[in-house]
């Protein structure tokens, strides 16, 4: 109950925006039938494809989480290196700035020329387009970090490793995560992308196969379920947020 009294606007207007779907398609009839077929039509649909629907699922996910999952690591490693670092900073920033603007399907013909599986193409794309605001952000968030702070650690005597652990990676952590929930809301538009070439399942493969056919149903059917896909998954990256910035958290 309490789940539904927190969130009872969002289900109001969630709750409007079907009523007003089912108005304009099998009620009145305004919309194109072609292109928006009822609720009915598409739930048929839904419950059709539930099996090419769940492999889709996975699909998406096994190309998501290892790209997604590794640029998360080296994004946040070499961004505490690199911040921690005046050096490597001043020389390397700068060449960051000019590349991470570059859309990463730029890369795809070199992906799909060098590396030797379609998959392994599909991953790097969606890494290259993740690694940036991770990287970024991490390098930020360090940087950000007030003198005062790391001379009241090092006369505690924290240094190195522990300084890193204790201190500064913990001060980092706002900005880390606000990169990191960047890229991930980025991820998926990249996974759509990625699934264009060579990949034959997913959900993004599934919503444009259906799309050259003219079966909006289903269309519709496989962008409800990215829909539900993408909410879970930053539903939990939400969670994982509050439990590890306590802190900044109210209540």
């Amino acid at each position: 109950m309490d789940y539904l009294k927190r969130y009872r606007y969002i289900w109001f207007i969630i709750a409007t925006l079907v009523l007003t779907y089912e108005i304009l398609t099998d009620g009145w009839a305004i919309l194109d039938p072609t292109l928006f077929p009822g609720l009915p039509k598409v739930a048929a649909a839904l419950y059709n494809s539930k099996e090419l629907l769940g492999q889709g699922i996975l699909s998406s996910l096994g190309l998501l989480i290892p790209s997604y999952g590794l640029a998360l690591l080296i994004g946040v490693l070499g961004g505490l290196v690199i911040g921690c670092n005046d050096t490597l900073r001043e020389n390397l920033v700068p060449l960051f700035h000019a590349a991470s603007p570059l859309p990463p399907n730029l890369y795809t013909p070199y992906a799909i020329a060098l590396l030797p599986t379609f998959w392994l193409s599909s991953t790097s794309i969606i890494f290259i387009g993740c690694l940036w605001p991770i990287l970024m952000s991490t390098i930020r968030g360090v940087v950000l970090i007030e003198e005062k702070y790391l001379d009241n650690a090092r006369a505690l005597g924290l240094k190195g490793f522990k300084l890193l652990r204790k201190v500064i990676l913990p001060a980092a952590l706002p900005m880390i995560f606000s990169g990191a929930g960047t890229s991930l809301i980025f991820s998926f538009i990249l996974l759509t992308v990625a699934e264009m070439f060579g990949v034959k399942s997913g959900l993004g493969f599934f919503v444009l196969y259906y799309a050259d056919f003219f079966d909006y149903a289903r269309v519709l059917a496989g962008m409800l379920v990215m829909s539900a896909l993408i909410l879970c998954i930053m539903g939990l990256f939400d969670l994982v947020q509050r439990k590890m910035l306590f802190w900044t958290t109210k209540g």
